[in-house]
């Protein structure tokens, strides 16, 4: 492998190389015999050459045969220049710490160590196995929660649902460069490393600008986010002065997530997901609006809604789930609560949105969960209720009495 290697670079021995990338010294030295990995004149390895390293273990575990893959490098019709860009090196290789001495070290718990590997897309690691790179950039992190007070269980939950997220989009992206980038070109009769080549004048600006947007859009989520906990953290305030009063017939916000929705667009695909959520913002924007409601906004597997008044909002709740099912759409779940909010930029604040967001989740395929309050300012309403007791949700401190909505008299 040739890679833009300059004097002063990090290199490595073979066997150095071997320990970063989770190999034996064995394979390294084979895959220098095949002509896959070349060593400089000092017979020392880049951080590029340890990528390759790295990927030729991946090749050879997916079927592809490295004495192919060698063949093809000596003639010039293949090669792994394009690990040396700086795009690749997010690939990161190994440490020289295991997560066990890390977990010594830092006094961060080895437990909640080893959720990193598996937030970060890879395998339950063992205590003994060396941490990567890009894994101790996060250390700090955990360390800096823990030693302000934020419980363990809370640092978890916030690294699986960060890389989750995280996993999605680039799973996506992955598909996005494929797509549209490199399967035209291969497609033409150019190599992958060709295509590679032919792409490599704007795959370095369009990364750097990817991630220019990736932060922008997480800024913009942080800043919805945080604007709600600081309207809660008034409404509790001036609560607890008595400066806070009820509004008799208070408006309800609403939340209608399709269920499975994200495990069915990866399943059914691109175009297949489009049409769905075609057809389901069809179909609750004319239900909410019959009923005095507006759809504020989509959540990528549903949507946010506002109701002036809580009792016809319950009734387009039930209208909207029978009709997401009579569409052929995946079950739909509800959750509706009432109370004062917040108005800004054509969105809604508040606790009354955070709580109405947390029975959405609550509730089951095809049910609609509403809160007491609703219940309380929907009388005369073409619906009747059945309690389902006191229900603790995620993120809310004390438990909320939940009621099952339904059309008529309730079920026996």
């Amino acid at each position: 492998m040739t890679g833009r290697y300059h004097p002063g670079m990090t290199d490595y021995s073979p066997s150095e190389a071997a320990q970063r990338a989770g190999v034996d010294e064995a394979f390294v030295n084979q895959l220098i015999g095949l002509g896959i990995i070349q060593p400089r004149s000092n017979q020392r390895l880049t951080p590029a050459d340890v990528r390759g390293v790295q990927l030729s273990r991946t090749l050879e575990n997916a079927g592809i045969p490295l004495d192919g893959l060698g063949a093809m490098m000596r003639r010039g019709e293949l090669s792994m220049d394009f690990l040396a860009t700086p795009a690749y090196e997010r690939f990161a290789t190994l440490s020289d710490v295991t997560f066990e001495a890390l977990a010594e070290h830092t006094g961060v718990p080895l437990d909640l160590l080893m959720v990193v590997r598996e937030a970060t897309g890879s395998a339950v690691p063992q205590p003994t196995d060396y941490v990567r790179e890009d894994e101790l950039q996060i250390v700090p992190f955990l360390e800096m929660q823990l030693k302000v007070g934020f419980r363990p269980a809370t640092v978890e939950r916030l690294l699986r649902v960060t890389g989750d997220s995280l996993r999605r989009i680039a799973l996506q992206e992955a598909d996005w460069w494929m797509g549209d980038v490199m399967a035209p070109r291969m497609a033409k009769g150019m190599s992958i490393s060709e295509a590679a080549r032919d792409t490599e004048s704007f795959n370095n600006e369009i990364t750097v600008r990817a991630e220019r947007a990736l932060l922008a859009t997480w800024h913009a989520h942080q800043s919805y986010a945080w604007t709600s906990n600081i309207i809660i953290g008034l409404e509790q305030a001036l609560a607890q002065a008595g400066l806070y009063t009820k509004l008799e017939r208070p408006p309800a916000m609403c939340f209608l997530d399709i269920t499975g929705y994200t495990r069915l667009t990866q399943e059914r695909g691109d175009e297949a997901a489009a049409d769905m959520a075609g057809q389901l913002s069809r179909l609750v924007q004319k239900t909410s609006v019959r009923y005095a409601g507006k759809a504020v906004k989509w959540l990528g597997d549903g949507v946010m809604f506002y109701f002036t008044d809580p009792g016809p909002g319950v009734v387009a709740a039930l209208d909207m789930v029978d009709g997401v099912t009579d569409a052929g759409l995946p079950p739909a779940h509800v959750g509706l609560h009432a109370g004062p909010v917040l108005f800004q930029e054509g969105d809604y604040f508040g606790q009354t949105v955070n709580l109405a967001s947390r029975i959405a989740e609550y509730a089951r395929p095809s049910e609609v969960l509403v809160s007491q309050a609703v219940v309380d300012a929907a009388q005369g309403a073409d619906a009747t209720f059945t309690e389902i007791g006191p229900v603790e949700l995620k993120g809310v401190s004390d438990p909320i009495n939940l009621l099952t909505a339904h059309r008529g008299s309730p079920p026996v």
